[in-house]
C-alpha cells in the first residue's frame, strides 16, 4: 500500500502548506509568469493532492490554493484582498475547479478500488470452489483457502482448526455481520477484535454440525474489512462444507 494511504495526517498538512509555498515562489516570478498560468500550476497540485484518494486533502489543497493565489499573486500583494475583477474571477474559478477536480478524483479512485475489490472477490470464490471440488488434497486446499481469506480481509493470520470454537470468539455471519456474545458489532466502526487473546472465526458446518472453523487474528492492528469482504470470506469457508475436513490437522496461512 502506498505510504500516503497510511499517513492521511501528513498528506493533509502538505495539502495546506505546499500550495502556499508554490504561490510564494510564483510571487517572486510574477514578472515572468502570468496569473492565468500560475492558476493552472496550482490546479495541477490540487489534482495531485486529490489523486491520493483523500477527499479532505483535495478540498484543503483547493482552499489553500485559492488563498495563496489571493495573498501572493493578486494586487494588492501580500494581503487577502483583490482589486481586479479579472483576478477575482480567476480566484473563484481556481477554487471551483479545484473542488470539482478533487471530488472527481476521489470518486474515480473509489470506483477503481471497488472494481479491484470485486474482482478479488470473484477470483477468490472461483479458486475456493475449484479447491473444494477436489483439485488438491484437503490439507493443502484448506491452507490455500485460509491464505485467500487472509489476503481478502487484510489480516495477519488465518488458521483452520477442526472442532468447535469457544464462546469467547467473535463469529462472522453469512450476511457479513459480526456477532460477539449475542451482540452484533459494526466492523466499520470497531474493526475486527484486536485484543491480545481476541480472535474472530468463520465456522465450517456439515449437515448441521460444526466440523471446524477458520480463526482470524489481527496481531493488534486496526483492521476494518468491508461487509462485502466478510460475506465473501464466509462464502470461501462454506465451500468446504462439501468436503470432509482433515482430522486433527491445522492449515495455517501466515
Amino acid at each position: 500500500m502506498a505510504w500516503y494511504r497510511q499517513h492521511h495526517g501528513i498528506v493533509r498538512v502538505l495539502a495546506v502548506v505546499v500550495p502556499l509555498v508554490i504561490s510564494g515562489v510564483l510571487h517572486l516570478l510574477s514578472g515572468l509568469v502570468a496569473n492565468s498560468a500560475a492558476a493552472l500550476v496550482l490546479v495541477l497540485f490540487v489534482v495531485g493532492a486529490a489523486s491520493t484518494g483523500d477527499r479532505l486533502a483535495g478540498l484543503l489543497a483547493a482552499l489553500s490554493a485559492a488563498v495563496g493565489f489571493d495573498f501572493f499573486l493578486t494586487q494588492p500583494y501580500l494581503r487577502l484582498q483583490i482589486d481586479s475583477a479579472e483576478d477575482i474571477e480567476l480566484a473563484v474559478l481556481l477554487l471551483l475547479i479545484g473542488l470539482a477536480v478533487s471530488e472527481l478524483a476521489s470518486w474515480a479512485i473509489r470506483q477503481s478500488a471497488t472494481a479491484t475489490e470485486q474482482a478479488s472477490f470473484v477470483a477468490g470464490a472461483l479458486q475456493s470452489a475449484d479447491l473444494a471440488a477436489g483439485s488438491v488434497n484437503e490439507a493443502d486446499g484448506l491452507e490455500r483457502v485460509a491464505d485467500t481469506i487472509r489476503q481478502l480481509l487484510g489480516v495477519d493470520r488465518v488458521t483452520f482448526t477442526t472442532g468447535e470454537h469457544d464462546a469467547a470468539a467473535s463469529v462472522i455471519q453469512r450476511d457479513g455481520s459480526l456477532r460477539y456474545q449475542g451482540k452484533t458489532l459494526d466492523v466499520a466502526l470497531t474493526g475486527l477484535p484486536r485484543a491480545a487473546h481476541a480472535y474472530t472465526v468463520i465456522p465450517v458446518v456439515q449437515r448441521g454440525s460444526q466440523v471446524g472453523y477458520f480463526s482470524i487474528t489481527t496481531a493488534g492492528r486496526d483492521v476494518r474489512p468491508s461487509r462485502d469482504a466478510l460475506r465473501v470470506a464466509v462464502l470461501l469457508a462454506a465451500q468446504w462444507s462439501m468436503r470432509a475436513t482433515p482430522g486433527n490437522r491445522e492449515a495455517r496461512a501466515r
